[in-house]
């Protein structure tokens, strides 16, 4: 019997408790330690980490020794900050009422706190270099059945770590009894301290990058000499994983997920038996939101042995192919632009997002806190700089905003996003271009692509070192992507000296206008042309973006189901993914390209809906509350028409738009007529459908 609370570093063999015959030995890409976790359910368990519904709603829970957390500490922590990351977790909000783990699988509220007791398997997908490392993990509740076996994935949204999907496909299969089979995707909280030498363990832990060998989640690849050269140059720095990896990891999304569902069956057969879990006996779903609902659907395309049965996914990060003759129409009106890669369309919206922001459409409406008067100048300073390059149009600032804002609705953003523009700067675009074209390019972390780095700053933008207490606790609140816990985007160009981004001055306009010229050179890696002259690039320059270039192909997907019955959820308003460039490009490529299993895959829009559900709890400092509700309750929905339809043969529902109601008020809780269910006949004014190659979706 394995001791509750105590992990094991052995092989899984030796904890199995089943007399069936088991699997001899794990699939060949897992790499040691394997450690398994037993929770008993009541002081910890797989779900909340022993802090049930009510702890997951209230404060941070707090380290006995800040500058020297345990494991299970930063495991608890993990959980708490990537479960709140993705839910709104205010009862006013939903949390406890429509979703959360004291709601059971029927939408009732019987499960008190919500905790669940099982084990907890964790190892290493790597070649035996330590240069993937991507977490794996399989969580297997008490209550899974190996009568009727399920497994869902839980690959990791955004950058985050192996705890990234905790909230969304993982609740949903443990309260179901599956088996939930996470991965990191090679991204995770894999920072390496450059000055300090410090890396990140798999459980959190510090390391010296010196002496740790293959068990940190990364460590930048980098000579004793040239890191001592980049130090005195550019010290303080740090590396990322999803940025510095050099493995354009994207690429390879499907790959883990499906590595994860081959672990989460080693585990199963070594516990239950080989005979009793089988691909045949048991129902695989490919699920996960954003990042991770993109690598589900990789996974799908590239499941050559059968194993995935359906995929249920939510806003998922996906870039078709190219599909000629596609358009998609909203309405009677025709998008302009449609399906274009993730950094094609953050590399835009990074050189113009911070005038358009300015536009009366769209509207400064963010608490000071998180946009200073400092902040509104630089955009200002940022409109001008675009007209003095004549990338807008106008002399007035006014018409100047509008300019900016009406480029970004001609390359794909809806109406329905513009209030959204001003958040999705501050919170994620700079951070999301800065290191997709270092991932793509395959760039690592002396090469300070555009001249950018990451390091920590002080109140007035200048680089800092790192702040022990705050690197201490940084696998459980850091998000794997600069900005994050102290972590911020520096613009080492900046005139007087390396400066956070936000705060740059550019050299060529010699105004703070958001690092303008850097936000140009992404741009040129990306198209290949420089953004004001339209002339091709030369040089250093031309070669860089060649190898970003190459990486954009490497990650787009062909759309290909096999025949799988997939539901896509998406919100109407996402501004982050917007839908015109992932989900309603992919769906309509994949009725175009898939036969007829494309028969078999939905499209879910919900009206009111977009990408961040936690920003919702933020109330009046974002006006999310008022404007939109929680996209997390129709994914949740669509995982249940899912199973139903895999277990008990339900048809699916149909495409089509479904239509919300956001809260009257920040006081006001949201209502379950609020959140009407995904019909099972569409109406008319609301049916989603193909017309030809043309991709019809109603007003």
């Amino acid at each position: 019997m394995i001791p509750f609370q105590a992990a094991i570093t052995i092989a899984i063999i030796a904890s199995s408790t089943s007399t069936a015959a088991t699997a001899a030995s794990p699939p060949a890409f897992v790499r040691g330690p394997i450690t398994e976790t037993a929770y008993d359910g009541i002081t910890d368990d797989l779900l909340t980490a022993g802090l049930g519904k009510t702890g997951l709603m209230g404060a941070a829970p707090a380290f006995v020794d800040p500058a020297a957390p345990t494991p299970a500490e930063l495991r608890r922590n993990a959980i708490y900050t990537n479960y709140r990351a993705l839910v709104d977790y205010t009862a006013l909000g939903g949390m406890g009422v429509l979703y959360g783990p004291n709601i059971d699988p029927s939408g009732q509220d019987t499960l008190g706190e919500g905790k669940i007791a099982g084990r907890e398997t964790i190892a290493w997908a790597d070649d035996g270099s330590g240069s993937e490392n991507v977490t794996l993990m399989v969580q297997v509740p008490d209550s899974f059945n190996p009568a009727k076996p399920c497994i869902v994935t839980a690959t990791s949204s955004g950058s985050r770590g192996i705890y990234g999907a905790i909230a969304t496909s993982g609740e949903w299969g443990l309260k179901r009894g599956c088996a939930v089979a996470y991965a990191d995707k090679g991204s995770g909280n894999g920072l390496h301290d450059l000055m300090t030498g410090t890396v990140i363990a798999r459980d959190g832990m510090r390391l010296n990058a010196a002496t740790a060998g293959t068990e940190a989640i990364f460590k930048a690849d980098v000579s004793a000499d040239a890191l001592a050269a980049f130090n005195a140059a550019t010290p303080d720095r740090v590396a990322y994983k999803h940025a510095h990896s050099q493995l354009n990891p994207e690429k390879d999304w499907g790959r883990h997920t499906l590595q994860a569902v081959k672990f989460a069956f080693y585990v199963l057969k070594q516990r239950f038996g080989a005979e009793a879990i089988t691909p045949a006996s048991t129902i695989v779903i490919a699920s996960s939101v954003s990042n991770g609902g993109g690598a589900a659907l990789a996974a799908a395309e590239i499941d050559k042995d059968g194993l995935i049965d359906g995929v249920a996914v939510s806003e998922p990060n996906v870039a078709p192919k190219p599909t000629p003759g596609l358009s998609i129409v909203q309405g009677e009106t025709t998008v302009e632009r449609i399906g274009s890669p993730l950094a094609g369309y953050f590399t835009f919206a990074n050189v113009f997002q911070p005038c358009a922001l300015l536009s009366a459409r769209a509207g400064l409406s963010l608490n000071v806190l998180f946009w200073p008067e400092a902040y509104t100048v630089s955009a200002q300073n940022r409109c001008a700089a675009l007209a003095t390059r004549g990338l807008v149009q106008g002399t007035s600032l006014a018409e100047q905003a509008d300019s900016a804002l009406d480029r970004m609705r001609r390359h794909g953003w809806g109406a329905e996003s513009d209030f959204l523009q001003q958040s999705m700067f501050r919170f994620a675009t700079n951070a999301i271009a800065v290191t997709y074209v270092n991932s793509l390019g395959r760039f690592g972390v002396l090469d300070n692509i555009c001249g950018y780095s990451f390091a920590n700053t002080d109140l007035f933008g200048n680089v800092a070192p790192q702040v022990a207490l705050t690197q201490a606790a940084i696998f459980a609140s850091g998000n794997g992507i600069p900005p994050t816990s102290g972590v911020n985007v520096i613009y080492n160009p900046s005139v007087a000296g390396a400066k956070l981004d936000f705060l740059a001055t550019s050299p060529i306009s010699g105004s703070a206008d958001f690092a303008l010229d850097g936000a140009l050179c992404l741009r040129s890696l990306v198209t290949g042309r420089d953004p004001v002259t339209k002339q091709p690039l030369a040089g250093e320059r031309k070669a860089q973006s060649d190898r970003v270039r190459a990486g954009i192909v490497q990650v787009a997907r062909s759309a290909r189901l096999q025949g799988k019955p997939a539901i896509i959820v998406a919100g109407r308003n996402d501004a982050l993914l917007p839908v015109n460039q992932t989900s309603r490009a992919y769906f309509g490529r994949n009725q175009i390209v898939d036969g007829a299993g494309a028969a078999s895959v939905r499209y879910i829009e919900v009206t009111n809906a977009q990408h961040f559900d936690s920003f919702i709890a933020l109330g009046v400092l974002l006006g999310y509350d008022t404007r939109y509700i929680p996209l997390h309750v129709y994914f949740n929905r669509a995982l249940d028409a899912m199973f139903a339809h895999l277990s008990e043969g339900r048809a699916l529902p149909p495409s089509q738009v479904v239509r919300t109601t956001p809260r009257a008020s920040s006081l006001a809780p949201i209502a379950a007529s609020d959140v009407p269910a995904i019909a099972d006949t569409a109406a008319p004014g609301d049916a989603i459908a193909m017309d030809g190659a043309r991709l019809r979706i109603p007003d």
